[in-house]
């Protein structure tokens, strides 16, 4: 949302943004946040990502579809949750006017695996949300914007009653441990709903929920006899409703109930796949069109979507919302709040029936997640595969329940409890966590095998929740990473369960999963699926030997090293060289961070060169054989010979071998890129010779606007690209006026030459070089005119080299930095308000 030039000044506008967290927007004289009175805005986001971990590392890997980012998760982080936490308020020239944490006015929930990696991966997002909750608690008499999620985005009508307990237990478990307070209202996937869902939700103490308008089937005034049909999406949603859950028609004011908010439909469709959000001017009006003018003492204008749809789906308009909260809303006298504010305000007066078995995005209830019903059809595409899923992973779940009541019966107290509170072990994985776990629910004094078959079993049940997770069914194909991921999850359960109890539940489960047909024709069924797309994503821990093993020729690693969710301990380590050939030889403790299993294991791997590499594992059988296997292939390789060294692998380590291919992506990606660099370089110099060679004749064709051949185009590209990087890396170390004027000149050249120096790296650097910089100058109390200069020149050099550099972080920086020295009463120096335009900060 750009600021028109007839709109609130900068003044006005920082003036509005520090009255939001303080007051209500409203007439004076008038206290909204206390009294029900006039309009109040909800908007609510519900921000979730299908759990994308590999369920061996723990861990996302890399996902080519997400280019130039390293996974799904990371993209999306960058174009909506980040920029959410920081939106923008620009004025007509596009400089920012103020930043505003969007999490402080929308009503959101983020899913807990979602909010997990949030906490991993960008810890000051992670605390900007953390408190944009704490703040709204303050503003709105303790009550957070922030609900709780169902766990994993299960769909609960379709769960069986323990699951259903489960789900919600640890929604509201992980709730807690984020936010510090227990969750008012809980959001469902898919805002799926029936009446044994709101039982299991009542049982736990949550107070209300948010369901799509076409979810109800009739309302009426509490204790009157005539109830009014809504079962056409005419709910009014300008007020709550309560939903009681006695039997019979005449309501029970002493039943148990939860209270139940309806979205304004029509606008939250708006919002989502049309012009809703194109400006906040239009957002506002789009909700004035719904105030209703029969004047009654207030109203809530409530409207919910994906909260990816704020710059993800809709690039860009996390900035509308900014300009909204702190502009257009308050213009218009309207209070920001949420929705268990406005319950403490104004109680329902009405009660709701709502339809059986219901979900917003279905339109046969919940049969999306277990029939070909058409919802999410891709045109010629059936979804005949959804119900034998269904089946196939009811069954699983069922077999596992035999597993773990009967052994889970004579390890924990009581085994059901054990798993609702397992999530405290989830969230923390320290020893000391599970070590306090363990002893509130073991039935006696657990023994080491005993313990470790403890955390199987858990984890069984864990991933037995995860195979659940709604995306598997919502979209045209079983095959597509959702339908995958969720086979994944059930593949580990289902080992899980046999490494407890011996069963052996995977032929089984193929078979049902052979009644699942694929519409692409290589898959024909989803038992090809799982042995195609499943079974080669297993990880045994020879896999991650081997991983370590084959790395640790390009890595010098620590005693104890971390290797995703893996504890490496190395005990004992050698490497030879003959000639291009290295071998290593080692000894190796790994130790789950999840079971907490452990396995000692003997590694020897030999690079021969280039990409060839022969690694053999097995399990440590003693220290004589060790040393005998030590000293044999020791003189193998004395003796240069890569075929005897090979033979005399594959006697000791009984012909199994792994290679590059083997490694885990990310790590096989780090190594191809080592193996290659001396290659790279090569080209790098050739390249740079031909440009230098041919620089006067790519200067003629440009003059003379000829088409230039794109043999010295490409030449010139790459040595401009290969001087640009290693210049911004001199600067990165260790910055210095020398390096500016050879960026000047690359800039000057590449500009003279039409070349694209589309380099993901060099933007990196660049960015963090500004960031930096300008962190150290804001941190001095006299920075000198120099400094100041540098870095001027640095923000024009990397406009100049078009590699789309984003200045965010830095105006965020900037713009704390100045409200730091306004609060104590300081003045910025006239060369750093020069600075902070540069910046593009309006400072007008």
């Amino acid at each position: 949302m750009t600021l028109t030039p007839d709109a609130p000044s900068c003044s006005l506008v920082a003036k509005t943004v520090e009255a939001a967290s303080h007051q209500a927007y409203t007439a004076p004289g008038i206290a909204p946040l206390n009294t029900a009175t006039g309009v109040y805005i909800t908007v609510h986001g519900h921000f979730y990502q299908p759990p994308r971990e590999n369920p061996y590392l723990d861990a996302i890997e890399r996902q080519p579809s997400a280019a130039p980012f390293h996974d799904w998760n990371e993209r999306i982080h960058h174009e909506c949750y980040r920029p959410n936490a920081f939106a923008r308020v620009l004025n007509d020239r596009g400089e920012v006017v103020g930043i505003v944490n969007n999490y402080e006015y929308l009503s959101f929930n983020i899913g807990p695996t979602l909010m997990s990696w949030i906490e991993r991966h960008d810890v000051e997002v992670y605390q900007r949300i953390v408190d944009a909750d704490r703040k709204s608690c303050d503003r709105l008499n303790g009550h957070g914007n922030a609900i709780a999620q169902a766990y994993n985005h299960m769909i609960l009508p379709l769960a069986n009653a323990r699951d259903k307990r489960t789900q919600i237990r640890w929604g509201k478990e992980d709730f807690k441990s984020h936010f510090g307070r227990d969750p008012e209202g809980m959001w469902l996937a898919e805002t799926a709903v029936d009446y044994p869902t709101l039982e299991a939700l009542v049982a736990e103490g949550i107070m209300f929920i948010v369901l799509a308008p076409s979810q109800a089937k009739r309302c009426r005034p509490f204790f009157q006899e005539e109830w009014h049909e809504v079962g056409g999406s005419q709910i009014d949603p300008t007020r709550p409703y309560r939903c009681f859950l006695n039997d019979g028609d005449r309501a029970d004011p002493h039943a148990p109930y939860i209270d139940i908010f309806f979205y304004d439909g029509p606008i939250s469709r708006d919002m989502g796949f049309d012009q809703a959000l194109s400006s906040s001017h239009h957002l506002a009006g789009r909700l004035g069109q719904a105030v209703r003018g029969d004047h009654r003492p207030s109203q809530l204008i409530s409207v919910a979507t994906d909260g990816e749809t704020f710059g993800h789906h809709k690039g860009g308009t996390e900035k509308c919302l900014a300009y909204a909260f702190v502009g257009e809303f308050p213009n218009r006298h309207w209070t920001v709040t949420n929705y268990a504010h406005y319950l403490s305000l104004c109680p329902p007066e009405w009660e709701v029936e709502l339809k059986a078995v219901t979900a917003w995005s279905c339109a046969h209830g919940v049969d999306r997640w277990q029939d070909d019903c058409g919802c999410g059809g891709g045109g010629l595409w059936h979804q005949k595969w959804r119900r034998p899923l269904r089946d196939a992973l009811d069954w699983l779940r069922d077999q596992m329940v035999k597993v773990y009541a009967e052994v889970g019966g004579k390890l924990f107290s009581d085994p059901w409890l054990a798993r609702d509170e397992y999530i405290h072990v989830m969230r923390s994985r320290t020893p000391a966590t599970v070590q306090k776990f363990l002893a509130q629910h073991q039935s006696h004094r657990l023994n080491a095998l005993e313990r470790l078959d403890a955390l199987r079993l858990l984890e069984m049940q864990r991933h037995a929740m995860l195979m659940y997770t709604s995306c598997g069914w919502f979209f045209e194909e079983l095959s597509r990473p959702e339908g995958t991921q969720i086979l994944r999850y059930a593949a580990r359960a289902l080992e899980l369960a046999g490494d407890v109890a011996g069963v052996q539940l995977e032929k089984g489960f193929i078979k049902r999963l052979a009644l699942a047909p694929s519409n692409v024709e290589c898959f024909k069924t989803g038992a090809e699926i799982y042995r195609q797309l499943v079974i080669p994503a297993q990880i045994s821990f020879e896999q991650v030997a081997a991983h370590y093993a084959i790395s640790s020729l390009f890595t010098t690693y620590d005693r104890e090293e971390r290797v995703y969710c893996y504890t490496a301990s190395q005990l004992d380590y050698h490497r030879h060289r003959m000639g291009s050939m290295t071998l290593a030889i080692g000894q190796l403790q790994l130790t789950s961070e999840i079971t907490h299993e452990t396995e000692h294991l003997v590694f020897a791997v030999l690079h021969l060169c280039g990409w060839d590499f022969h690694c053999c594992i097995q399990r440590f059988s003693g220290r004589r054989n060790y040393t005998q296997l030590k000293e044999q292939l020791a003189e193998a390789l004395g003796q240069g010979s890569a075929a005897k060294t090979i033979l005399m692998m594959n006697q000791h380590f009984n012909d199994r071998a792994y290679s590059l291919h083997d490694l885990f992506a990310e790590e096989r990606h780090r190594i191809m890129q080592l193996l290659s660099q001396e290659t790279l370089t090569r080209l790098d110099q050739l390249y740079t010779q031909v440009y230098r060679d041919n620089y006067g004749v790519l200067i003629a064709f440009h003059r003379d606007e000829l088409p230039v051949p794109r043999e010295l185009q490409v030449a010139a590209e790459i040595a401009l690209g290969h001087r640009l990087l290693v210049t911004l890396r001199s600067l990165e170390r260790d910055p210095n006026p020398h390096d500016l004027v050879e960026l000047d000149t690359i800039a000057t050249e590449a500009n003279h030459l039409r070349c694209q120096l589309q380099l993901p790296e060099a933007r990196q650097i660049l960015e963090r070089t500004i960031a930096r910089s300008l962190h150290l100058l804001l941190q001095d109390p006299e920075p000198s005119d120099l400094q100041v200069q540098f870095l001027e020149k640095l923000v024009d050099l990397s406009q100049q080299l078009t590699l789309g550099v984003s200045l965010g972080r830095s105006q965020e920086l900037y713009l704390q930095w100045l409200h730091s020295i306004a609060v104590e009463g300081r003045c910025a120096s006239a060369v750093l308000l020069t600075l902070g335009q540069k910046l593009a900060i309006d400072l007008s």
